[in-house]
């Protein structure tokens, strides 16, 4: 018996924490990539399954190999970094948060009169350092939420990071995208593909993603 092909996904948002009580995160549900998750399972994939946190009606679906729940951008690579080396494929939909406070209170940060200023620091792009330790074996497919210049933007970052495949969706468009349970992607593949996957459920989606990019 053939042995299963081992797929690495991660999900969700992160959190970045100003003091005890407060964070910065952004509005991802954490939905496709459960989705695609479980579209994985279904299609035979050994899956890992990283997460940030997410709303407890978004469940992690049963048969995955590994459920790995983290908090914070840096929770985040120190686990995928680890285990991207043994996958076959590696689907990163996780919003990780790209900046997060430079110095993180101990106390609850007290209103006082005036401004408050934040300084912020960058985050691991765990994308490209899989991008880096991506062996010619591996498939490494990132997501790509844009507001403008969509292709243009996930083309980019295709390149830039050493992707096989990119998922591109537009962000801030009524009932799709972050916080729905439909969405619509166009996947840009390393070789010249382009493929519009119009506005469905993201289960279904999900499915026609993975039945496009591993034929």
């Amino acid at each position: 018996m053939a042995e299963k092909r081992t797929l690495l996904i991660t999900a969700g948002p992160t959190r970045e924490a100003l003091d005890p009580v407060r964070f910065i995160t952004n509005r991802s549900s954490g939905k496709m990539g459960y989705a695609l998750a479980a579209a994985a399972v279904e299609k035979g994939f050994s899956v890992i399954l990283v997460s940030g946190p997410v709303d407890s009606s978004v469940i992690p679906p049963e048969g995955l190999a590994e459920f790995v729940p983290v908090i914070c951008a840096a929770e985040m690579a120190e686990v995928v970094k680890t285990r991207f080396p043994a996958m076959d494929a590696a689907i990163l939909c996780a919003a990780v948060a790209d900046y997060r406070p430079k110095v993180v209170a101990q106390n609850k940060i007290k209103k006082k009169e005036g401004e408050l200023i934040l300084e912020l620091e960058r985050t691991e792009d765990i994308l490209f350092s899989l991008g880096q330790m991506k062996t010619g074996q591996q498939k490494l497919i990132g997501f790509a939420a844009e507001t403008e210049n969509l292709a243009e933007n996930a083309l980019c970052k295709l390149k830039k990071k050493n992707l096989d495949w990119i998922a591109a969706n537009q962000v801030g468009l009524p009932g799709q995208g972050f916080q729905s349970d439909r969405n619509e992607i166009t996947l840009y593949g390393v070789n010249g593909e382009v493929i519009p996957l119009p506005l469905t459920e993201k289960k279904l989606l999900a499915k026609q993603m993975l039945d496009a990019i591993f034929q």
